[in-house]
């Protein structure tokens, strides 16, 4: 790495309407030794749209930053230029166990809310509430922090936090403590769903992608590991339901649960710290104007991987630099709270991110209700209109959600699957991409018709049938979801946009227990219009502006 010192060029955000003039004469004159392979490293995307389209579209996603602009494609190419190593393939395994640990930890609240109901007698969804209400917490928290103080921290933090509180809510004596402990376990595994995505992403190769949507099936494999280890000991360890008085020493079996679930998510959270041994993403270190790290960084993760690349500090300076009193801002008092609001501001800095922001904010908050209200009328509606639905044993529930659970891990597959669909030719020189919103379209509109055909159900072998394949098709929304949301979102705020946009789903699930609670649990009316926000949601997927399978994540 070089000694040599270079001017720091002050730089604003260049106005939306200024013409943008993205030849290739200009690129050479920033950069003399990048090649037209480095700059434009991801020529599937330029077969489809002209150059002056994907920059455009790129300069958008940084909020029309251009030295910013110009050094994440710089970047870019030295990530292709790396490709996929072992590095990544840990970060794929210990992330998505991040995603598994999310999942795991909202279902076990559910899995052991009969038996801590019956303990502590109160039938009140409280901790169901206080969960959505940790989980709201986590993702504002982490997700605003992790832009201004990295991403490192949060990362091995929250997942270390989460496995400590989840153990200690084993030992809670009362519901208001038992509460307390929810939100204190779900606020750490909510942030760390927010850094999984996020991380990965920015140390991905364009190639490769696709794995951000792939890495969702982690989430069906928490779920039938929380369902797995929660049955034998709910079954073996719980109050009779006839018993007139549950006694703690009678139904230790939810306590067992939190303690054994709780052990292994922090036995996860140490093999990140020990395993992967994370280094601060890239695009953080760039934003922050950390040059000189980045390139570091870089050269060793290739170099560990067996590689060589052309990335050097002076390709990076040529761009510009970003003003040194900005990137030291957050550490002077008051900053953080002023940097905040400039990334939230950069959500909305053009009108193309305006449009995608809301979008996304729209479409987390009505599948943070819809489906989560949908599931718990549901079995109320059945049952009202005459349906078997098994005997009602501990043996059966659990194995019908054994089922479906396992049968989700499918869903982010065919997701995965159906971003490699080669865009289709229509009208003249124009091609149609599947890309990440058609698959999100496929995914919403076949929930829309499960969930419609599912009210028709009038047995067991139909119920566990319908609840696998609707938990696939849902599967291929959320799954793609989860990973478009970042890819989307400008790198200097994709923290705080990710956790938004989460924090917009778990705001808007509080209210689907307290409806469920104090709702007409026979009525169809919340069944028809929760599957029908389903077509509302594939309708969404048509008017987002950006698309990640034509222009490369900034």
């Amino acid at each position: 790495m070089s000694d040599t010192k270079y001017p720091v060029e002050k730089h604003s955000a260049i106005n939306q309407d200024e013409e943008l003039d993205m030849d290739m004469n200009m690129n050479k004159s920033i950069s003399p030794s990048i090649t037209k392979e480095q700059l434009h490293p991801h020529q599937s995307f330029m077969d489809s749209n002209s150059d002056t389209d994907v920059d455009n579209n790129s300069m958008g996603m940084t909020g029309n930053d251009r030295v910013l602009y110009e050094q994440l494609r710089i970047v870019n190419a030295a990530i292709d230029e790396i490709g996929l190593t072992a590095y990544h393939w840990k970060l794929f395994c210990l992330n998505g166990m991040g995603y598994a640990t999310d999942s795991l930890l909202i279902l076990l609240q559910s899995l052991t809310l009969k038996s801590v109901q019956k303990e502590f007698n109160n039938d009140f969804p409280a901790s169901t509430m206080a969960l959505y209400g940790g989980a709201f917490l986590g993702a504002v928290f982490w997700g605003f922090s992790a832009d201004i103080i990295g991403r490192k921290f949060a990362f091995n933090t929250s997942l270390l936090l989460s496995g400590v509180f989840a153990m200690i809510t084993a030992g809670m004596p009362n519901l208001g403590g038992y509460c307390a402990l929810i939100v204190l376990t779900i606020m750490g595994a909510g942030g760390n769903l927010i850094l999984d995505t996020t991380v990965f992403l920015e140390f991905l190769p364009s190639s490769k992608q696709w794995m951000l949507t792939l890495l969702a099936f982690w989430w069906g494999i928490g779920q039938t590991v929380a369902v797995l280890v929660t049955w034998p000991l709910i079954k073996n360890y719980s109050c009779p339901d006839d018993a007139p008085v549950c006694l703690k020493k009678d139904n230790m079996g939810w306590r067992y649960c939190w303690i054994t679930l709780g052990g292994l998510v922090l036995v996860l959270a140490i093999l990140r710290v020990t395993v992967i041994r994370l280094v601060e993403t890239p695009k953080f270190n760039l934003c922050e104007g950390n040059i000189e790290q980045v390139v570091e960084d870089l050269h060793k993760i290739a170099r560990d991987g067996g590689k060589e690349i052309s990335l050097s500090v002076e390709q990076l300076e040529a761009c510009g630099r970003l003003d040194e009193d900005e990137a030291k801002a957050p550490k002077q008092r008051g900053a953080w709270f002023k940097q905040l609001f400039e990334h939230l501001h950069l959500l909305y800095a053009t009108r193309k991110l305006a449009i995608s922001s809301s979008l996304l904010f729209l479409s987390w908050t009505i599948i943070g209700i819809c489906y989560p209200l949908y599931t718990a009328f549901l079995p109320f509606f059945l049952e009202s209109r005459g349906a078997e639905l098994g005997d009602g044993s501990v043996d059966t529930t659990y194995k019908n959600l054994a089922i479906a659970n396992a049968c989700s891990v499918a869903g982010p597959i065919i997701a995965a699957a159906l971003l490699f669909i080669p865009p289709i030719p229509y009208g003249k020189g124009r091609k149609f991409t599947v890309g990440r919103r058609g698959a999100m379209c496929i995914g919403a509109l076949l929930s829309m018709t499960f969930l419609f055909a599912y009210t028709a159900i009038t047995n067991n072998a139909q119920n566990v049938a319908f609840s696998a394949v609707t938990n696939v098709t849902i599967f291929i929304y959320f799954g793609t979801l989860f990973a478009f949301t970042p890819e989307v979102l400008p790198s200097r705020c994709r923290a705080t946009g990710n956790g938004i946009a989460i924090a917009c789903t778990r705001i808007a699930g509080i209210f689907a227990p307290l409806i469920a609670y104090f709702g007409d649990t026979s009525s169809s009316v919340p069944i028809y219009v929760c599957a029908g926000c389903f077509a509302g949601l594939g309708l969404i997927c048509f008017f987002y502006p950006f698309e990640p399978a034509e222009t490369r994540a900034m």
